[in-house]
């Protein structure tokens, strides 16, 4: 029976240059949250008879997403490889936006801490819908895995 899913994510630690207690706690956040309800169907490995699940992993290499798609069992099955242009603005709004956030939860209002909030998962949104398209043709998902999976990709540009 098929199962297009993700059952196990990796990032390439080689890429992830800096790190904080808050970018880990996003990380295994999204981590979690992806690896309990996602979507993830790659179109010419499902259609060659690898129905799911997935082992993913994630790294950037010279200016690029790479996706590196595996069988439950290990057996590489995939390379999916994006270009990240588009997604630099977003990535540098997002980077921004969260660092307001950030600081907001320790010294500003609760009204003011909903609105960064607010802006921050617009951001967020238009991030995975641009996602989205970008896998078109070549994964099919779903919003809310787009979602976690732009946090991921984001864990992967921080430099300290």
């Amino acid at each position: 029976m098929p199962d297009p899913r993700i059952t196990h994510i990796e990032l390439d630690d080689a890429t992830i240059l800096w790190r904080n207690a808050d970018i880990e706690q996003e990380r295994r956040i999204a981590i979690f949250d992806l690896i309990e309800d996602n979507v993830f169907k790659p179109v010419r490995t499902f259609a060659a008879g690898h129905e799911g699940p997935y082992r993913l992993r994630l790294s950037v290499r010279d200016g690029r997403l790479s996706m590196e798609i595996s069988s439950e069992a290990g057996e590489p099955l995939e390379t999916l490889v994006l270009g990240l242009a588009r997604f630099r603005r977003p990535i540098r709004e997002y980077f921004a936006i969260c660092e307001s956030y950030y600081q907001a939860i320790r010294k500003s209002t609760p009204q003011e801490i909903e609105t960064i909030d607010m802006a921050r998962r617009g951001v967020h949104n238009e991030a995975a819908e641009l996602l989205v398209e970008r896998l078109e043709g070549k994964v099919e998902t779903d919003f809310p895995t787009a979602r976690r999976l732009f946090t991921l990709i984001c864990v992967l540009h921080i430099r300290g």
